[in-house]
């Protein structure tokens, strides 16, 4: 087997330096535990951006994938494909709407959200051609096309990849004042896109009632709300769909990552049909997206879904993780925001950045994921035990204990 330092020298070598991994590489995983080539075994607790909400190597999953690599992976939408119906009945069910669009990636989604949202306002609500207008969240992350970071406010993300898309509007996440009046200003928004919780932003969760407003607002105003749950959906905060933390239904949710069970990608636009029915044959689609592999992955993701354990194990799991991470504060840690088993924690910036508190945790066995300067984000797999996420955070406080010596 080749060196930890030889594989990353090759890829550094070799592959578009768009990315900056902590120096681990792993090559096995099980359950929420990764194992590197050198033998070390570290707790994820990033869980690939809750792509792996159900565990690696989950055997339901597995299992599912393995049955249809021996039957049938790809046709296209082309022709029918006999799984991809009942994936679709099940999502749909599962979120309490009526028709699905099957993409691959998390962007696709929103790409196609943003298009579904369009080809409606021009086609349902009569917008002038050319001039729908569709309202976003400063600090938002929906995704790296080039439509998307247009609307971005990170430059890292934004700057040096314009010109950008017209149509778009950013007014302050969590300020319904400030969404209220952008939709009584403009007749043409024909959306607004938000995500319940943000998670690349440092798992900003907004103010009590916020959903609700938006709801309220969109309704009033007869424009469509676009729930981005390609993070904060499908187990991650202790509910099938954050939304459901103040009982809205958006227009359509956007759902991706864990939806593909950490297997293949797998995203969808759910929602009404008075909404994704304006599509029209020819006018949208993709080559991988609704395939059978995918759909028969999905579908088992589905399955898992609609036991409640895995949303009863974040809520339960993420009580105990806020608690222990609360417990940090004044000890290196400034602030700490959870919902569900997923949280943001800001360390003291005069302390160390975000990304040498995951240097050090990860020399110690625990992988996180830094984000904006002081950050980190803790989004474990949700079959993880309490047990481990106890001493992870034991780590973390040693790790804080030992720069506050140096300091």
């Amino acid at each position: 087997m080749p060196s930890s330092s030889s594989l990353i020298e090759q890829v550094e070598e070799f592959g578009a330096h768009n990315y900056h991994p902590l120096p681990v590489v792993v090559s096995s995983a099980t359950g929420a535990w990764v194992t590197d080539v050198d033998g070390k075994r570290y707790l994820d607790c990033l869980a690939a951006y809750s792509a792996v909400n159900f565990g690696h190597g989950n055997a339901m999953l597995v299992r599912a994938a393995r049955e249809q690599l021996d039957r049938v992976t790809l046709t296209s939408r082309a022709f029918h494909n006999d799984r991809l119906g009942p994936f679709l009945e099940a999502l749909c069910r599962l979120a309490g709407m009526e028709m699905a669009l099957p993409m691959n990636t998390g962007a696709e989604a929103v790409e196609s959200g943003i298009k579904v949202a369009r080809a409606w306002g021009y086609r349902v609500k009569g917008v002038p051609a050319e001039e729908a207008v569709i309202v976003v969240a400063e600090g938002n992350f929906h995704g790296r096309t080039t439509t998307i970071v247009g609307f971005s406010s990170d430059p890292e993300a934004r700057d040096g990849f314009g010109p950008f898309t017209p149509g778009f509007v950013s007014v302050p996440y969590g300020d319904a004042d400030a969404l209220e009046a952008v939709l009584a200003a403009d007749p043409n928004v024909v959306a607004v896109l938000i995500e319940p919780i943000q998670g690349e932003a440092g798992v900003v969760v907004p103010p009590d009632g916020y959903l609700t407003a938006v709801r309220r607002m969109t309704r009033e105003r007869d424009v469509l709300f676009i729930a981005d749950e390609i993070q904060s959906g499908l187990g991650r905060t202790g509910r099938t769909f954050q939304c459901e933390a103040e009982g809205v239904v958006p227009d359509l949710y956007l759902l991706g990552k864990a939806l593909g069970g950490g297997i293949v990608p797998v995203s969808a636009v759910v929602g009404r049909r008075e909404v994704l029915g304006v599509l029209r044959p020819g006018e949208h689609g993709s080559t991988f997206g609704g395939n059978p592999l995918a759909a028969a992955v999905g579908l088992a993701v589905v399955g898992l879904l609609e036991t409640g354990e895995y949303q009863r194990r974040a809520r339960e799991l993420g009580a105990g993780l806020r608690a222990l991470l609360e417990g940090l504060i004044g000890r290196g840690v400034v602030a700490v925001r959870a919902a569900g088993l997923w949280a943001g924690v800001d360390i003291d910036p005069g302390l160390a950045t975000g990304r040498r508190v995951a240097e050090l945790l990860a020399e110690r066995g625990v992988l996180v994921k830094d984000t904006h300067g002081s950050t980190i984000r803790f989004a474990p797999p949700l079959v993880v035990e309490a047990d481990e996420l106890e001493w992870a955070v034991g780590q973390l406080a040693e790790v804080l204990q030992e720069l506050r010596s140096e300091a």
